[in-house]
């Protein structure tokens, strides 16, 4: 199971875990290091039961008693070893414009989106009573998600492996490489470059390397045809050229 299964399953199931007092928990981010959770609403001095992380990954750990209001979810650091099996140590593939992507989005994250949802959730909380306090609830679910993605982000971040396309050569189908094929039932060619996940978009003619149709491609040449299995069916492409772009 990798880091993105983990945070995805946490993220469908939100207060997983109940804490002391009746509160809920809210994982807000997971990487292989650290969980990032909000227990803000836990009353003073309340004595958490453990998170149980074990669910998903093997792991529990119990927080110290919150002991005073925190503005700000708390990092709880994962003891050397208990999220360090090699799924989630795999290295992401990337392009240098989708690293450049990632670390421009991570920045704008800290520097803009961060600073401003804290201001907005500062300004709620003047407005009196949180139960009915729809601004404060909106902006505190908007915290949680980007917090989230800022976590999302360092982890990919830190397991990227760079590769410079324009430094690539070869006539087999790989990471980087774009890709002219034929579909053999409609005849019609669309042209594709395989990048990493987070870089895929159909509509711009990139696409995911764990897609399927770019893992039929992947090791073939000019001239080969492969089958890919769909909803509809099995269809079959024919590759007319591999180029590096």
């Amino acid at each position: 199971m990798t880091t993105a299964d983990i945070r995805s399953r946490i993220w469908r199931e939100q207060n997983f875990e109940r804490l002391g007092s009746g509160r809920g928990c809210h994982v807000l981010g997971l990487t292989r290091e650290r969980a990032l959770v909000d227990l803000n609403s836990l009353k003073l001095n309340a004595r958490p039961k453990p998170i149980h992380l074990a669910l998903h990954t093997g792991f529990s750990y119990c927080p110290p008693p919150v002991v005073r209001a925190r503005s700000r979810p708390l990092i709880f650091e994962f003891p050397q070893g208990d999220l360090s099996s090699q799924s989630l140590m795999e290295k992401v593939p990337m392009t240098d414009e989708g690293y450049k992507a990632l670390d421009e989005e991570l920045r704008r994250l800290k520097s803009v989106e961060r600073p401003s949802v804290i201001a907005a959730i500062a300004e709620a909380r003047s407005h009196g009573d949180l139960s009915e306090n729809a601004e404060y609830h909106a902006a505190k679910e908007r915290q949680g998600w980007i917090e989230g993605r800022i976590a999302e982000i360092e982890d990919k971040i830190s397991r990227a492996q760079v590769i410079d396309v324009s430094k690539l050569s070869g006539s087999q189908v790989k990471f980087g490489a774009t890709v002219t094929v034929l579909d053999e039932d409609t005849e019609e060619q669309a042209r594709y470059q395989v990048v990493g996940e987070h870089e895929a978009d159909v509509k711009k003619g990139r696409l995911s390397l764990t897609s399927p149709l770019a893992r039929g491609m992947i090791g073939k040449t000019s001239g080969d045809v492969f089958e890919v299995q769909t909803p509809a069916g099995v269809k079959a492409y024919e590759i007319l050229k591999v180029e590096w772009i």
